[in-house]
């Protein structure tokens, strides 16, 4: 059996990746600020590092003597600047690998961390992937995945006050939309088979390219609002939106920023569809968590 450290492992990905490392009887740590949160997880087993993701002590503590480790980069949604924020938690980890002579790493990657610059919030992770590629000695497994289908949970408020869905990204636009559910099963194949070497990138890509007008025809037509309109909302007012819903003003623009790096065509540049990087959740399935969260709200 082996040791794993899994960040962020209460959230969407971290969490299915956590639960398959204990199912199948391995030792997995777990770091979180919040010991409520995890307590699903170490009810089952997992062994809690309470602590942010900056502290690299506490974070060189949890990768001694781990096999391998699965990193993302926290959201700091308030943080006054988003890019330094996710450089500095990018710093922590690599700083406390390094420490702790980590052998073998898988992170949560995006689409367009190829762009030293102009792709917004994947900024940080191009920076992500830079630092753990310079990391002497450890293997590590990039997952540029798509754009999330959760990312069209932020719809429900919108529908329910204003009778629209809408964004900043393009209509029209073709995304490989991908459930993070997939992006989990993905990164805990890599993680249980420990088969990548060297530094590499693997895309994490939806069942098909879908537009954001059919993605408001399948969830409209899941919550019983057949017909309701997408609207491309201009940049400021799509930052605008944003900090209504609680984020701060730097992580509004950075997600403006990429919101137009996508409609530019530069964040999928590159990007190859494969057998094996199509993942089989569409978004027709995904349509019940957004009902399921729509009629919560």
């Amino acid at each position: 059996m082996s040791t794993y450290l899994i960040t962020g492992a209460t959230g969407n990905t971290g969490k299915p990746i956590a639960l398959g490392l204990l199912a199948a009887g391995h030792t997995v740590r777990i770091i979180s600020r919040d010991a409520a949160k995890a307590k699903a997880l170490t009810d089952k087993g997992a062994v809690l590092f309470q602590g942010a993701p900056t502290d690299v002590a506490l974070l060189t503590e949890a990768l001694t003597g781990v096999d391998a480790a699965y990193f993302l980069v926290a959201v700091e949604w308030t943080a006054a600047d988003f890019g330094a924020a996710q450089r500095a938690n990018v710093q922590a980890f690599a700083t406390a690998a390094k420490a702790a002579g980590l052998k073998k790493l898988v992170t949560l990657s995006s689409i367009g961390a190829h762009l030293p610059e102009g792709n917004g919030v994947v900024n940080g992770l191009y920076h992500m992937e830079q630092a753990m590629n310079a990391i002497d000695g450890l293997d590590v497994l990039h997952l540029r995945a798509s754009y999330f289908m959760e990312n069209t949970l932020g719809q429900v408020g919108i529908v329910k006050n204003m009778g629209i869905m809408g964004t900043a990204i393009q209509a029209d636009l073709k995304i490989p939309m991908v459930a993070t559910r997939d992006i989990g099963a993905k990164a805990l194949a890599h993680l249980l088979a420990l088969d990548f070497t060297g530094k590499n990138v693997e895309y994490v890509l939806g069942p098909r390219e879908i537009t954001y007008l059919e993605a408001t025809a399948i969830l409209g037509a899941a919550i019983g609002k057949e017909g309701i309109a997408y609207v491309q909302f201009p940049y400021d007012q799509g930052a605008k939106g944003m900090m209504q819903a609680g984020a701060g003003a730097s992580l509004a623009e950075r997600m403006m920023e990429m919101a137009k790096c996508m409609n530019d065509g530069a964040m999928l540049v590159g990007v190859q569809r494969t057998a094996s990087n199509t993942m089989p959740t569409d978004l027709k399935d995904f349509a019940a968590t957004f009902k399921a969260v729509y009629e919560m709200n």
